[in-house]
Order: structure tokens, then sequence, then C-alpha cells
């Protein structure tokens, strides 16, 4: 078994009634793939450094989100909020008749798939958290709630500036001073030597500075709105998830996998063989991409456990090769292999 490759990709387009969602189905395309679903204000290109690293034998289906990347805006006059980017999730699964789902997710991705895995748990079969579980708790200080009313303002005034069409266009920078706006954004989490992974997908040249470029995603993301979750609604969620594969990757220099995660956690890994907590040491908020390598450690593995192999092994080409009956054996015997050590773990 291999790796993905980032050159063996298709372009997807799936329709949706304000437009469509894109994305980039790599590498297995004639069974389900993983669903990569993305964090705020960035787009698929945050897997590109993960996405070679993983096993072949599973495809993975990266999206951008409405508003986000190269997919569409929502109409004027709509606004983005976490409850409605959850219903993605079905569209996407909807679109290519898929009864079950496999979901990674980083940060609001993350937090999606928490959300769809609590309201539609029997189809879901694994979940991959990078650095994200609930989100964090609003400021019991009232800071949020004027952080919310300044949102609503800002709102309104982007909503007006996109009515005026190109009269106003966004501020426009060089290239590198992007990746120095893009690092600053995410309070330094993305190092300004990976922010061209980001970059690609969202920026478009200025029609006022020849040698300029400024961000196209939608700006009203930056306003979207936000949800918190207290502490008795969110053990009840993580209890219907009940004893789901789950896999949580934390950077041990972010603040997202904190205290207000603790009882979540301790109810998905109850009696669950297939609950993993992982913590990756220097990692930030965006911990996949600046230390993709570590990350993949854990990550392959738990793929092929619970996405193990069918009787075919792929190619970096996507060309199916019928395994050797010896092969097929020793693949069966490692699988069986796992799920008794697993059981034995379940027992301790």
């Amino acid at each position: 078994m291999g790796t993905l490759s980032l050159a063996n990709f298709e372009e997807v387009r799936i329709s949706a009634p304000w437009g469509h969602i894109s994305g980039r189905w790599y590498g297995n395309r004639t069974e389900r793939p993983i669903l990569a679903i993305h964090g705020w204000l960035d787009n698929l290109g945050t897997f590109d450094r993960l996405i070679p690293l993983l096993p072949d034998n599973v495809g993975v289906l990266c999206i951008d989100l409405p508003g986000h990347g190269r997919s569409s805006r929502l109409p004027p006059g709509m606004h983005y909020s976490v409850y409605d980017y959850v219903f993605v999730i079905p569209r996407v699964m909807k679109e290519y008749g898929w009864h079950k789902v496999s979901l990674m997710g980083h940060s609001l991705g993350g937090i999606m798939a928490f959300i769809y895995a609590t309201l539609a748990p029997h189809t879901v079969d694994m979940v991959i958290s990078l650095d994200i579980l609930l989100p964090i708790p609003y400021d019991a200080r009232g800071k949020d709630v004027d952080t919310f009313g300044r949102n609503m303002e800002k709102h309104l005034v982007e909503d007006e500036r996109q009515e005026e069409g190109n009269l106003r266009e966004p501020p426009a920078y060089t290239l590198p001073e992007l990746r120095k706006v893009l690092s600053k954004g995410s309070y330094n989490s993305v190092p300004p030597r990976e922010a061209q992974h980001l970059l690609y997908r969202q920026v478009a040249k200025s029609q006022l500075y020849p040698d300029r470029f400024f961000f196209s995603r939608d700006a009203r993301v930056k306003f979207y709105y936000h949800i918190f979750l207290e502490e008795g609604l969110a053990a009840e969620m993580a209890r219907r998830i009940q004893r789901k594969p789950y896999l949580i990757i934390k950077g041990s220099l972010s603040p997202y996998v904190g205290p207000h995660c603790d009882e979540a956690i301790a109810i998905l890994g109850k009696n669950n063989p297939h609950f993993e907590l992982h913590e990756v040491q220097g990692g930030t908020h965006h911990v996949h991409l600046h230390a993709a390598e570590e990350c993949a450690q854990y990550i392959g593995p738990f793929i092929r456990h619970h996405r193990p192999p069918n009787l075919t092994s792929w190619s970096l080409a996507g060309r199916g090769e019928q395994l050797s009956s010896k092969e097929r054996r020793q693949a069966q015997e490692q699988f069986f292999a796992r799920s008794k050590h697993s059981k034995q773990r379940s027992k301790l």
C-alpha cells in the first residue's frame, strides 16, 4: 500500500441552490472517500501537506465551504453560521449517493463533524478531528457580546460594498505581504512559509494595482455566527456519538482542545477502544499543516484500521491491481490482529 499523491486528483463541482461547492477528490475514485473539511477563513489547500502522507487505499474529497476558496458565495443579504454549514455534509452525501460518511475536519470543519455525528450517528463510520472538538466558550465578562454587535455592523457594511461591485476593491497586497497578513490573521498559527497552501485558492489579481492581489473569499465570512455548546448539551451530544472511531489530534501550543472539552472527551473515550487522543508537541492550531508528518503518524494507522483495504490495492494512478492470495491472507491477518488488540485494550 502506498500513499496519496497531490498530482492525482479530480476537480469536483457540486451543485447547490446558491451556486456550487468546489472540491478536489484525491486518489481512489471507485469507492467512498474521506470527506475533508477545512477551518474558518481557510480552504481545501489546508490539507496539501497532509494528503501525500495518507494511505492510498481510500481517496480523500477535500471541499471549499461556501464563501471560501472557489466555492460560491451565499446570496446577498444572507449570513454564514456553523449551523448552516453542517448541512453541507448531507448535501455532499446526497450528491454521491453515500449512505455512510467518513469525516476529517480542522477547526470549523471539526466542529461541523462533531455536530453532524451527533445528529446522524448511524451515517458516520469514523471522525478525524484536527485540533478541535467543541467551540471555545464565550467570554463570561461579555466581551464576545460586544464583538457580535460590531460584527453585525461590519457584515451590513460588507453587504453594501458587494452591492457596489468593483467600485470598492478590497485592500491589495504583494504576495510576500499576503503571506505575512495571512500568518498574522491566524495568530501565527500558519507560518508564512506555509501560507502559499492557503493562498492559491483565495486570492485575485487587483484591477487597480497590477502587481498586487486581494483576498477573493467572501469577506462576510469573517463575521459568521459561531456557537457555544454549554457543558450539559455538549455532554449529551457526545453520548449520541456512542462508540464511534474518533481520533483527536491536539497541538500542544493551541487552546482549542482545552478544559472545556474534558467531559466530552471522557464520554467519547468511555468503553471505546476506537477513541484516540494525541498531542503533537510544539503544534499550533494548524498542526496538520506545519507538522503534517507527526499528524500522519496517527492518522495513517487510524484510517488503515477503520477503513481497511478491500481485496484490491490501489496505485497512485488510481488503477486497481488484484492482490495475490498470500497478500490477501496477510492483510486479513493483520486486520484481525488489530481488532483483537483493540478488544484487549477495552478490557483494561
